[in-house]
């Protein structure tokens, strides 16, 4: 097991009704003008910004609203809120969404309390060391930013999509209700999942020693959640499953899952390049396409590990004569998962072409600073073998 250092600072709120408990604990952490940072028109035809406002109102919190974050959220918007918040004299920011404007929110947080441009961290791989306080409404099951320590933003100029890695980024408080996901499409229900899994499978998917404390976590997380995937996607009413989905979220990125081993996050970075270079193709989906062939490409380096996710988690047969049979199986039956609850699983399916390719593989190269860390270092010829497979 390597060192490691846990520190998950989110104080998480959750259960039904909980909107109405907002007020009082931004006041009690000692908010005074809130930035109320959303989406769409769906945060008001939902009624949950009017729920969210009227807390606030009551605990006698004043706030400023900016709507618009879109997926992939964009830099622009981020100085825009950095531009309000110092106008405003704003000194709490909540986002009442999913991990876009979460992401959003973070930036704007950074930007505001470091007086620096947030894309200098996302262009350069260093860390702020300072933020507004932010707080979240979560209202998607997916990206785990409502306890994560990390923020993706993306630059629509340069079309470069990149992350930034912090303690700071921790929200302070997060409200997780899972009613609010009741009205999740089942296509965005299906991309949370596949986020779910990849922030939990690319912790577990390794170079490392024993680990098995962090490996049962896990692999109890990928199991309760393809479980109850399956319930959401049938009936997105079913608070049980949606509350599961909610839950996993949070654990499955705020580190828990990784005590022992390394991150490193391959297919993450990969996919980045090619939501970057279309800005329509959903996280989810990238990763749902790009996952098994990844796992096809780096399989023999660790086939032990690979079989033993395939036995526990996806229930394939061990074959100990050949367990890289069952390592191989074990990648097929998540695809088959994957297609199953409605993810795209070829690259055709996002609109990326063969003659793309070169293109993305440099821009992973270049984003990395050199070959993408993973099992064995990914240089562009690995990464065009990856795309190939995603066919």
């Amino acid at each position: 097991m390597l060192n490691f250092t846990i520190h998950t600072t989110t104080e998480v709120v959750f259960g039904r009704d909980i909107e109405k408990d907002i007020g009082p604990k931004l006041k009690e952490i000692g908010a005074h003008r809130v930035l109320v940072h959303f989406g769409g028109s769906s945060a008001r035809s939902s009624g949950l910004l009017d729920r969210v406002e009227h807390s606030l109102f009551e605990a006698g919190l004043s706030f400023v609203e900016l709507g618009g974050v879109e997926p992939n959220p964009k830099i622009s918007m981020v100085r825009r809120g950095i531009e309000l918040c110092k106008r405003e004299g704003i000194d709490f920011i909540l986002a009442v969404g999913g991990g876009s404007v979460l992401d959003s929110a973070k930036g704007i947080g950074m930007g505001v309390a470091t007086g620096r441009d947030p894309w200098e961290f996302a262009a350069t791989g260093t860390a702020p060391d300072q933020t507004l306080p932010v707080g979240s409404v979560l209202t998607l099951s997916a990206s785990g930013s409502e306890t994560s320590n990390s923020c993706v933003l993306t630059n629509e100029e340069l079309k470069e999509k990149r992350g930034i890695t912090s303690q700071t980024n921790r929200p302070r408080i997060s409200f997780l209700n899972p009613e609010n996901t009741f009205t999740v499409s089942k296509f965005q229900t299906g991309c949370g999942i596949v986020d779910i899994m990849m922030h939990t499978l690319e912790r577990y998917l390794t170079a490392g020693g024993e680990t098995d404390i962090t490996d049962r976590i896990a692999e109890g997380l990928l199991i309760a959640t393809r479980d109850a995937g399956r319930r959401a996607i049938a009936d997105p009413n079913d608070y049980e499953a949606r509350a599961t989905l909610m839950w996993a979220g949070s654990i499955s990125h705020n580190n828990l899952t990784e005590c022992g081993r390394l991150r490193l996050f391959p297919v993450h970075k990969l996919e980045h390049e090619l939501s970057a270079f279309r800005d329509e193709i959903a996280h989810g989906a990238g990763l749902s396409v790009l996952f098994p062939a990844w796992a096809l490409y780096v399989m023999e380096h660790d086939v032990p590990r690979f079989a033993q996710l395939a036995h526990r988690v996806l229930g394939v047969e061990m074959d100990f004569a050949h367990p890289e049979r069952t390592a191989r199986d074990g990648i097929l039956t998540l695809k088959r998962f994957f297609e199953e609850i409605g993810m795209p699983v070829h690259m055709a399916q996002l609109g990326i072409k063969p003659e793309n390719y070169e293109t993305l593989a440099d821009n992973a190269i270049k984003t990395a600073g050199g070959p993408v860390k993973s099992y064995v270092p990914l240089d562009k010829p690995a990464i065009l073998e990856i795309f190939r497979l995603a066919e």
